[in-house]
């Protein structure tokens, strides 16, 4: 099964399963990270499922789009590898993917 290696906001690392179609916001939720709060349950409207992706990894995701990228810059933790959690979906070619929780803001 494909994995993806998680940091939380304490500095705690994981390795979580992740079931392909399923977004990145519902793999870290579903496996109990409640420092990922999603307030919006996905729908692109709130930036609390803010994560950092490992920059070498970066190229292996779909593009950002103008609402994630507008909500991105409201943020005072966004940094070059800033993405929404709810707006990737995860796919056994992500398998090994390093993720870590940005602080809320």
């Amino acid at each position: 099964m494909a994995h993806i290696y998680l940091t939380d906001t304490e500095g705690r690392e994981a390795t979580i399963d992740i079931i392909a179609g399923n977004s990145l916001m519902q793999t870290i939720t579903d496996a109990g990270f409640d420092d990922l709060l999603a307030i919006c349950g996905g729908m692109c409207s709130c930036a609390t499922c803010h994560v950092y992706i490992d920059e070498g990894q970066l190229a292996q995701l779909s593009q950002m789009n103008e609402d994630e990228q507008e909500l991105l810059s409201l943020s005072d933790y966004q940094q070059d590898n800033s993405r929404l959690s709810c707006q990737l979906r995860m796919s056994d070619a992500l398998d090994g993917l390093r993720v870590t929780i940005a602080p809320a803001d």
